[in-house]
């Protein structure tokens, strides 16, 4: 079986990573911060994982493996060594004018609130405001109506702007449903990257998928109701096998003993 190329597991990655960017563009991580967390992610799995006889990865060859500087390399394991810890955020456009218009003095009224500001015009104005923030490289046009969609802010009756929010999240998602999305995405890319990796002698892991690309449109509303009641069958049957195999309480030697087994089941649609 011949081996992958680096152009295909690029286009590959480009593949899965289309609707992770959308996720975290919606939730207003900019591509500083995820790199930030690339490099942090890459010094961590190269030191964990291509150890020599079990010990970690020294510096010099995490440098080697991830292309990393070796003072960035150390960088990185001193901030994985301080974890959990924040990653220094880059703060976009949006986030600034409205912490600007929350502090800046120019901006408040005399109860020390955002003020009112007009789009445009002399004196303190939405534009001025965007210009003070550094924003010469966003028309405040741009950066009013993604403003707007967030529901940060709104235009009043007169046409005057009010700040509605301090911090800017382009569109609010549900945290548990973000604590769901990182599990279930992490989940399916362990058991890929057990049946990329095993040996012959390690056996795989159930990975199976049942697409066809010709189907009607007019048969979306079946296949969910159809999905619903015969996916909730299967994993209703699931759920009392592993519950019958639970190791309970006073009988297991040690945490060791117990692992995390399940199985995901999601609908699939382009």
């Amino acid at each position: 079986m011949a081996s992958a190329s680096t152009a295909q597991v690029l286009a590959a990655t480009r593949q899965w990573l289309k609707p992770v960017v959308h996720i975290l563009i919606r939730c207003g991580i900019t591509w500083r911060e995820f790199s930030e967390l690339a490099k942090s992610a890459y010094v961590e799995v190269a030191t964990t994982r291509f150890g020599k006889r079990g010990r970690p990865t020294n510096v010099s060859r995490t440098a080697v493996l991830t292309g990393l500087a070796r003072r960035e390399v150390r960088k990185q394991r001193a901030n994985l060594a301080t974890a959990p810890k924040a990653l220094t955020p880059y703060v976009t456009k949006a986030a600034l004018v409205l912490s600007a218009w929350h502090l800046d003095a120019e901006f408040l009224d005399k109860k020390g609130k955002p003020a009112l500001l007009p789009v445009e015009g002399p004196g303190a104005t939405f534009a001025s405001l965007v210009r003070r923030c550094g924003g010469s490289d966003v028309r405040p046009s741009t950066l009013l109506k993604e403003l707007q969609s967030a529901g940060a802010i709104r235009q009043r009756p007169d046409g005057r702007l009010e700040a509605l929010q301090r911090i800017y999240i382009p569109h609010s998602i549900d945290e548990q449903l973000i604590r769901l999305w990182g599990t279930v995405l992490a989940d399916v890319a362990t058991t890929y990257v057990h049946n990329l990796t095993r040996n012959s002698r390690t056996p795989a892991r159930f990975e199976r998928a049942a697409v066809n690309d010709r189907i009607a449109a007019s048969a979306l509303p079946e296949f969910r109701k159809f999905l619903n009641a015969e996916g909730q069958e299967f994993l209703e049957r699931l759920d009392a096998w592993l519950t019958a195999h639970e190791a309970r309480e006073g009988k297991r030697k040690s945490d060791a003993e117990t692992i995390r087994l399940g199985v995901g089941l999601y609908h699939i649609q382009d």
